[in-house]
């Protein structure tokens, strides 16, 4: 292909890509969903209590959400979200009813009493009705209802995307994480409720029991869950960075034994998590790992587990080498999201990347700790098979609109080749500690992260972000040599400011060259065989 054939070529891809972009569209409903409406953006969350009862025999539910909240501007209009076919059957302030004005899942409530900034106020929702159940848990979201071998219900929530809103009326954006939350649930006697926090006591009501579970650290609203079922339960302590830790494991009582060994991984978890991110960020809140009737979800600390008690992806190695077979890929995976999602959390669903792409590359830094550095190199590029780069990693802002699916897996790479970049692993290391110190119990921007990284590696990194989260093309390195022993770089496939270090083996040595997008010479004492180091994601060609 010749120079201008190829530039054609590039130029068709970039407008191929933006008219596939423009013709995608936005309704009123997915800016109320995922934008800081002002209805929204004038109070901040502090606490929760969600107060609900589970009818297994009708698949409905019904109850109330207390909702406290301080004042940061004067305004009237509270936006609270509940989705169809649940209704909000009243709200109320100091005991008076408020009006409540409906468009799709948003609620505007008027509120009588005068809003003064700096003040704590409380507004309690009372609901009802049958929720969306879920066809494909956890992709589709809602609540699931099945029962075990032994014909006891076996019920779970799963909301991520689709909101927390399709069970339980609340501020359904990601931006506001409540302060605490007491989680009260009601079910039969026969069954327990598995919530996030710590259980602080169970009120038996003749046929029914009550389970109260308290969060005491910010938790964000899609994290929040139920797992209702004929629970047994055993623990263990783990003396980790913040002193002792309680870990929990809540299993269907005829998997008791299998639990025991499988859910080992949990514990092997901690230690490469800790040492790799810091300490586990709700130490005051226990982890707990418990059986759900689908695949699982990192709902915080109460991360769900459903992948048949064996290693790899339901008995597969999404890696291709061997590799991924080392572990229980749900335990891992949704375990590492308590540091990336549930510690650190997106403002804006656009930015899941920072969710997804460094819990896939948890899964490598896991078999890192344990297996040895290649073990993690081998398995983070064995994923790369399942990368599309057809679409940005980003999504559209302020629409709920998330990114392709290669935040997984080509994010994964995108932060190994960060790795390479650094090339300093301690100090890698101390900057993935550093992200979960530095932006604790937070929600952030992709901005933060891009800089806190840039600033910490010691490089202008502006460029590198763009391509590979803002673009899908994967960079090539072109290169050749000239009749005087100079090797001749460029980038190419790539955008114009792309101009990122990438070290090569060359002959038996190691070489780093800096090559942007116009050809670049270096003078060599001889030439030698050039090949791009492995663990870069980028492509390589060589002119003759």
């Amino acid at each position: 292909m010749n120079k201008s054939t190829k530039l054609f070529a590039t130029l068709l891809f970039f407008l191929s890509l933006s008219i596939s972009y423009s013709q995608e569209t936005f309704t009123r409903a997915d800016t109320l969903r995922g934008s800081i409406t002002p209805e929204r953006g004038w109070w901040d969350l502090n606490y929760y209590h969600l107060n609900v009862e589970i009818f297994p025999e009708t698949k409905s539910i019904a109850g109330k959400n207390k909702v406290r909240y301080q004042v940061k501007q004067e305004q009237q209009v509270m936006q609270i979200d509940l989705q169809e076919p649940l209704k909000i059957v009243s709200a109320t302030q100091d005991g008076q009813d408020l009006k409540i004005r409906k468009e799709g899942a948003a609620h505007f409530i008027s509120l009588n009493k005068k809003q003064v900034q700096g003040t704590y106020e409380e507004i309690i929702i009372t609901y009802e009705g049958q929720p969306k159940e879920a066809i494909r848990p956890p992709w589709d979201g809602g609540i699931t209802w099945q029962k075990d071998d032994n014909g006891k219900h076996f019920i779970a929530s799963s909301n991520q995307g689709i909101g927390s809103s399709i069970w339980w009326p609340s501020k359904d954006h990601p931006a506001d994480e409540v302060d605490s939350m007491l989680i009260s649930v009601t079910v039969p006697k026969d069954l327990m409720n598995i919530s996030n926090g710590r259980l602080r006591n169970v009120e038996k009501k003749g046929k029914k029991r009550t389970y109260h579970w308290f969060v005491s650290n910010p938790i964000n609203d899609y994290g929040v869950n139920i797992n209702i079922g004929d629970y047994v339960h055993f623990s263990e302590k783990y003396r980790g960075e913040k002193g002792t830790l309680d870990m929990d494991y809540y299993v269907l009582r005829d998997n008791l034994e299998k639990a025991k060994v499988q859910f080992q991984d949990a514990r092997r978890m901690m230690e490469a998590f800790e040492h790799w991110f810091g300490p586990y960020p709700f130490y005051e809140d226990s982890y707990k790992l418990v059986e759900a009737p689908y695949l699982g979800m990192e709902h915080q600390s109460s991360v769900t587990y459903g992948n048949g008690y064996e290693n790899g992806y339901r008995g597969t190695d999404l890696s291709g080498t061997g590799w991924g077979m080392k572990f229980d890929f749900i335990i891992i995976h949704e375990s590492g999201h308590e540091w990336f999602a549930n510690n650190i959390t997106y403002k804006d669903v656009a930015d899941m990347w920072i969710h997804e792409s460094f819990t896939n590359y948890s899964e490598s830094l896991f078999l890192d700790y344990f297996y040895g550095k290649e073990a993690g190199q081998a398995y983070v590029r064995g994923t790369r098979t399942r990368i599309d780069n057809k679409l940005p990693i980003i999504g559209r802002y302020s629409v709920n609109h998330r990114g392709s699916g290669d935040m997984y897996y080509k994010g994964g790479n995108i932060l190994n080749t960060l790795r390479e970049i650094t090339n300093d692993d301690e100090k890698w290391r101390n900057i993935l500690r550093g992200l979960n110190r530095e932006f604790y119990h937070q929600t952030v921007t992709t901005a933060q992260v891009e800089n806190y990284m840039a600033q910490k590696i010691g490089i202008d990194l502006t460029a590198f972000f763009d391509q590979y989260l803002r673009n899908s093309s994967v960079p090539v390195l072109e290169h050749y040599f000239s009749d005087d022993n100079t090797l001749n770089f460029r980038w190419t496939n790539c955008i114009t400011s792309f101009d990122m270090p990438v070290d090569l083996d060359f002959g038996e040595n190691k070489l780093r060259i800096f090559p942007n997008t116009k050809w670049t010479e270096l003078k060599v004492d001889q030439r030698a065989e050039v090949k791009v180091d492995k663990d870069y994601y980028v492509g390589s060609f060589g002119l003759r």
